[in-house]
């Protein structure tokens, strides 16, 4: 932030006003709360928020840049320093505290005087009910994950007992592995897991080992969270797991019983996440062994040197492979499994080549590329937004953003249909046949023909979200009385009009808002024409550049019964409307694996957009087991540094020879 900003911001500062006796309840509060180094606290006060004491001057030197925001509330000894923040402020303190920091928590709290209550917490790794103000105007790029371990050091090393849940998909993982003493294997997984917390027991930082330990989570930028030693165990964690996990209980036992430390790790997990005090997620959790070796491994000291992920220290979006591969369409669905597809690259052969058969198709077809990346750009975040119909938190426009990247489904089907080059069958196999299924009347197009009978499509383009007036027969009758009273205004509009010899809309508008609901309006240039009628016959309620805002009673009596109606049909289809989140969230399945194809598709476009618009082309390898051939790169160049405009490099040939072959060569040169 610069010092301009900075500057302005600060001057924007909300003024914090509380009276002595709201200071002196606050401040009995305040000394209540337990001493927490790490945990930021926000205080609600509805136009603005304040934070106090530590928490107020790490705000002000680390957002505002300077002390001057400091203000004290009370007096003397007793009394706080304070500042105070504006919404638009603590969004953006909340982002970098939650998503790009893993040194703070974050708490909310609402009330007044020495009345208040925690209403949100958030971690990095858990960003709970935060996810609202987190993602309100910004896409979910990454999709934070909390891990647990459970050590156990032998002569030989030490055992990892390693869990994992991943919230925003629902899953949750297990590994067991033996690690050295610089804990090589634990970064490897942190960094593939994209982790950004970690729950280790107390008493696991008195030996030199966990020491160690932790300095691989300063490395990899991991919040340290110690838990009681007796939450990291497996009493009841089968019966558990039997209300969480979708599918019987035979196979979650039978994966759980095949570890020795892993499931004392997933106890504390399910303890800290307090996954079983919300119901939305019974049967909504998948559950899976972890593999270390499915993957490369990558430390963090590798990502770093090769670039792979965003810094803030970046001078432009190509100084890392993620900010030059992100062509992405879709809203965030698309990002965070490029960023999942970096930190875990793929080992196995025929899943590389099916990748690299999809990229060359898209490269080929200039059409099919240009058709689906159209198309997914009218996607919306489908995984987040099942996830907030799945917590119960959905409201009508959720449903229809849902409703909206559905039905674009046909064309998406269509451009894939009219594909008939070299892969077809592949193209087939990956996304017609799976389309072909989810968009049948069993599926999809059941959930399509439940939103266009429920949801008054038509108010869409007013932006309101409102259930249809023919869904139930009260809600007809209040839309009846609703459409009787537009009339009324719409006729006083060109009563009025008249009236004032001024064309209508041209000349006096009919306008609707928040503020002041139905409202004529005129521009500055008609104002002195009726100046003398304005003034007299009618209340002015505000001049700006887009004109003058004015009403009179009739209109004012009418607007006010039109917005009683509003609301009271808002009341009456709340029950409606939840009826609507619980039907949707019986297709929770089929949105899971759209999303899943959509966002693999999207990634695989954004490399053939990349590979197809790049000054020197990319070359497709030739990939063979890793015990077979060599690594053989001729004219290769690191593709961010090829991207820079005013870096001159030079392709370097790079052979990697396998030792076997050399040994083999070694031994025909003795003979």
């Amino acid at each position: 932030m610069g010092e301009n900003n900075n500057f302005d911001e600060q001057n924007k500062l909300p003024e914090l006003k509380l009276d002595a006796k709201q200071a002196q309840g606050f401040l009995s509060f305040f000394k209540t709360l337990p001493h927490d180094p790490r945990a930021v606290r926000v205080f609600d006060r509805r136009d603005y928020y304040t934070v106090h004491a530590e928490n107020a001057t790490f705000i002000a030197k680390t957002y505002y840049h300077t002390t001057t925001a400091l203000r004290q509330l009370g007096s003397g000894s007793n009394g706080l320093s304070s500042v105070s923040i504006s919404k638009n402020m603590f969004e953006s303190i909340a982002r970098d505290l939650l998503l790009e920091r893993t040194d703070h928590t974050l708490e909310l709290y609402e009330g007044s005087g020495s009345n208040w209550k925690l209403v949100k917490s958030g971690t990095p790794g858990n960003l709970g009910s935060f996810e609202d103000v987190l993602f309100a105007n910004n896409d979910m790029q990454d999709s934070p994950v909390v891990v647990a371990l459970l050590l156990n050091f032998r002569e030989k090393g030490c055992t990892v007992g390693l869990s994992y849940v991943d919230l925003t998909k629902r899953v949750l993982g297990l590994a067991e592995f033996l690690d050295d003493s610089h804990f090589t294997n634990v970064e490897s997984a942190l960094v593939a897991l994209s982790c950004k917390e970690c729950l280790l027991p107390m008493e696991s930082g008195r030996s030199n080992d966990c020491r160690t330990l932790h300095d691989v989570l300063t490395k990899c930028g991991v919040m340290l969270t110690e838990r009681k030693k007796n939450e990291f165990k497996t009493r009841d964690l089968v019966q558990d797991l039997g209300r969480l996990v979708k599918g019987p209980l035979e196979p979650v036992r039978d994966l759980v019983s095949g570890f020795e430390f892993a499931p004392g790790a997933l106890g504390a997990l399910l303890s800290y996440a307090e996954l079983l005090a919300d119901e939305s997620n019974y049967g909504n959790y998948r559950i899976r062994k972890y593999n270390l070796d499915s993957y490369m491994r990558l430390d963090s000291a590798a990502t770093r040197a090769l670039n792979v992920l965003e810094s803030k220290t970046d001078a432009n979006k190509n100084f890392s492979l993620f900010g030059l591969m992100n062509r992405t369409c879709t809203a965030g669905m698309g990002k965070r499994l490029l960023h999942m597809w970096l930190k875990q690259p793929l080992l196995e052969v025929d899943a590389i080549n099916s990748r690299l058969d999809l990229v060359q198709a898209f490269v080929e077809d200039t059409g099919l590329r240009q058709d689906l990346r159209q198309h997914l750009k009218r996607i919306s975040d489908i995984e987040r937004l099942m996830h907030i119909v799945e917590k119960g938190r959905a409201g009508l426009h959720h449903i229809v953003k849902l409703y909206q990247s559905i039905i674009r489904l046909p064309y998406i089907k269509g451009a894939l249909e009219r594909y008939d080059g070299q892969f077809s069958s592949l193209i087939k196999e990956k996304y017609l046949e799976f389309l072909e299924v989810w968009t049948d009347d069993n599926h999809l197009n059941k959930f399509s023909a439940l939103v266009e009978t429920a949801v008054d499509l038509d108010q869409l383009d007013n932006g309101e979200y409102m259930i249809s007036p023919s869904y139930e027969a009260a809600l007809g009758a209040l839309k009846a009385e609703q459409e009787s009273l537009e009339h009324q205004i719409h006729n006083l509009h060109k009563q009025t009009a008249s009236d004032l010899d001024l064309p209508l809309d041209k000349g006096l508008k009919l306008d609707k808002g928040t503020q002041y609901g139905h409202v004529f309006r005129i521009t500055k240039k008609e104002e002195p024409k009726i100046r003398k009628k304005l003034t007299t016959q009618f209340i002015v309620l505000e001049t700006r550049k887009d004109g003058v805002k004015f009403t009179n009673t009739k209109l004012k009596k009418l607007g006010d019964q039109y917005q009683k109606i509003v609301e009271k049909y808002k009341g009456h289809q709340k029950e409606l409307v939840s009826r609507v989140v619980q039907i949707t969230a019986t297709f929770s399945e089929v949105f899971e694996k759209l999303s899943g194809l959509l966002s693999e598709m999207d990634v695989l476009l954004s490399f053939a957009d990349l590979a197809s618009s790049c000054p020197t082309p990319y070359t497709r390898p030739d990939i063979t087991p890793s015990d077979v051939g060599d690594i053989i790169l001729e004219g290769s160049r690191h593709p961010c540094v090829e991207a820079q405009d005013w870096v001159n490099f030079i392709p370097n040939d790079c052979k990697l020879v396998s030792i076997q072959l050399m040994k083999e060569s070694m031994l025909l040169l003795d003979f």
